[in-house]
């Protein structure tokens, strides 16, 4: 069986840079974010908080770099900043990449981020160029480092309670090979219909600052 889960989420920073977003995402959710490092691949770079239950929150943002222009990763974080920042989607791990890529019809691509302190963090991606065509559906990744360099390493203090995503349960539920139960078993998803584009609405969150929605 394909184990698959809710990994973690990204959002796109605003017009106040990397740094400016996530601080101020920071004293929203009660806990600092740390430098995450550099995607050489894509073309950006991000800041990371850890939340519990293995998941963490990135806000990334996109550099001028000249894998920016090629990477869909690159080219969807720009195209959300520049309509002023915001969510862009929600990222699901899973144990084995072929299933989804015989699904997908494509192959996965090799991603990295330079880490800070020197490290180094590789995965394996897919499924951003369905998230640019369609931004409720979430993208995949499997990680090939070792568990105990993932990003959600230290999180205990925020947990992620809920989804609000504009869009058709169905669809997202086809895009996961009808393994959305099993998937999303451990946060809850309002579904809301489109007024516009669909896509990731809101996040829930349970913080030291009591319940908090962004």
């Amino acid at each position: 069986m394909n184990n698959m889960h809710l990994d973690h989420l990204s959002f796109a920073a605003g017009p106040e840079g990397l740094v400016g977003t996530s601080e101020r995402l920071s004293d929203l959710l009660g806990a600092p974010f740390h430098d995450g490092g550099f995607h050489p691949r894509f073309g950006t770079r991000n800041r990371i908080l850890p939340l519990a239950d293995g998941q963490y929150l990135e806000v990334v943002e996109v550099l001028d770099h000249p894998a920016a222009e090629k990477a869909p990763f690159g080219q969807a974080v720009r195209a959300r900043s520049e309509m002023g920042g915001g969510w862009l989607g929600w990222v699901v791990a899973v144990d084995d990449l072929a299933p989804v890529e015989e699904r997908i019809g494509r192959g996965a691509v090799e991603g990295s981020r330079n880490l800070p302190d020197g490290g180094r963090l590789e995965w394996q991606q897919i499924g951003v160029k369905g998230l640019q065509a369609d931004p409720q559906l979430p993208f995949f990744v499997r990680w090939l480092s070792s568990r105990a360099s993932h990003p959600s390493v230290g999180g205990k203090d925020i947990e992620l309670l809920k989804l609000e995503i504009a869009g058709d349960r169905d669809r997202v539920n086809d895009w996961l090979g009808g393994e959305a139960d099993k998937i999303l078993h451990d946060v809850e998803i309002s579904w809301i219909a489109p007024n516009g584009q669909p896509g990731l609405v809101a996040a829930v969150f349970s913080t030291p600052n009591g319940e908090v929605r962004i």
